[in-house]
């Protein structure tokens, strides 16, 4: 592992720690200030807006100002306004912290993503990524139980200021990262990726994914209320440490094997989890459908990002760590307000039933993709 390896992890995982302890903390804050359960998922819809909104930028703002300035002001923006919501009393002051945090999310996962295959080389990149992958999903696994546990037995402001220390400390790091990775000029630029079918197939395969994320990560807390609060924490802690394994175990498999055809089976089992919550008032049904949610989440995770990264050259990775992170964003926005308003006319397992059933639209887009992978595959062994 090379230093700018390792002080990268140490970076981003200050980042994702700040980001999960507060991920399913802050819609429980929403609704104790009257905003609800439409609320509650608009906190999460308007932090992964402005996470959108910025990384459609973030790749000018990296060739403008380099990737170790672009980082830092990630983290500050991440952690500083952290420190305000104790004094957000009402939505509308909630949903502009969000907003701001999201800007801080955006750019720190954008060029993490994009430093650290720039960092690995070709032939272990599924497997880097899958270890980048365990090091910014330890923080899932710790953090959104934790975040739950924490405001319940120290207050919803102890919470919030280990969310800012957390991305603050990420700061001491970065100045172990290279001010510019290399081979990495603007050729492709993030809106000539959306219009490329090879990446935009993946992207939106994923984003189906994350949707169904979206709805778990702010609405099961919400949804389990046959049993304490512990249920809620136990399955997160599951799923997030299902999904860390399992984006490890693609990472080393896809190297060996590719990472295309793991992508349909993730999307069966991310349905299949979605749909057992079904039985939502049944804790054994809760435990699995996580378990099962969490195994293909982490799946698809490594497997899409590294089938599009091994579909451009070096200097397209800043666009395509962009495209990604979009898709996981938009999608857990998306679900998380969709659900919100979804819950109120349908309750909790029919909402999570629909969210299946998005999941399982996906296997078009993945389907398409597979076949136009062999078939670019079986041209280049021809033309060999």
């Amino acid at each position: 592992m090379s230093r700018a390896l390792l002080f990268l992890f140490v970076a981003s995982f200050g980042a994702m720690a700040s980001f999960y302890l507060l991920l399913s903390v802050v819609p429980r804050y929403a609704m104790s200030v009257g905003g609800g359960e439409v609320g509650a998922g608009l906190a999460t819809g308007a932090l992964m807006l402005s996470t959108v909104a910025t990384e459609l930028f973030t790749p000018r703002l990296v060739s403008a100002f380099g990737h170790r300035r672009v980082f830092a002001a990630g983290l500050f923006l991440l952690g500083v306004p952290a420190l305000a919501l104790p004094a957000a009393t009402t939505l509308a002051a909630i949903l502009a912290v969000c907003m701001i945090r999201g800007a801080g999310v955006a750019i720190t996962v954008v060029v993490g993503g994009s430093l650290v295959a720039s960092l690995l080389p070709d032939e272990r990149r599924g497997e880097g990524l899958g270890l980048y992958g365990i090091v910014v999903s330890i923080p899932a696994v710790i953090g959104l139980p934790l975040g739950l546990w924490f405001s319940a037995h120290a207050g919803y402001p102890a919470v919030f200021i280990a969310g800012a220390a957390a991305a603050l400390a990420g700061v001491a790091a970065v100045g172990g990262l290279p001010a510019r990775a290399p081979q990495t000029d603007p050729s492709l630029s993030l809106f000539a990726a959306i219009r490329t079918p090879s990446l935009t197939r993946p992207s939106l395969v994923f984003a189906a994914t994350t949707m169904a994320a979206g709805i778990i990560f702010t609405f099961l807390p919400l949804a389990v209320t046959h049993a304490s609060g512990n249920l809620a924490s136990l399955a997160l802690l599951l799923q997030a440490a299902t999904s860390t394994l399992t984006r490890w175990w693609a990472g080393r498999h896809g190297d060996a094997h590719g990472a295309a055809r793991l992508l349909i089976p993730a999307l069966l089992l991310v349905a299949l989890g979605m749909f057992t919550l079904l039985r939502i008032d049944s804790t054994a049904a809760v435990i699995i459908g996580m378990l099962l949610f969490g195994a293909g989440f982490g799946i698809a995770q490594n497997v899409s990002l590294a089938m599009m990264f091994e579909r451009v050259s070096p200097t397209g990775y800043d666009a395509v760590s962009a495209l990604w992170n979009i898709a996981y964003d938009a999608g857990l926005g998306v679900g998380a307000v969709g659900f919100g308003l979804a819950v109120s006319r349908a309750g909790y397992p029919l909402a999570f039933a629909f969210g299946g059933v998005l999941v399982l639209l996906a296997m078009v887009p993945a389907w398409l993709d597979r076949r136009a992978d062999l078939v670019m595959r079986g041209a280049a062994s021809h033309r060999s």
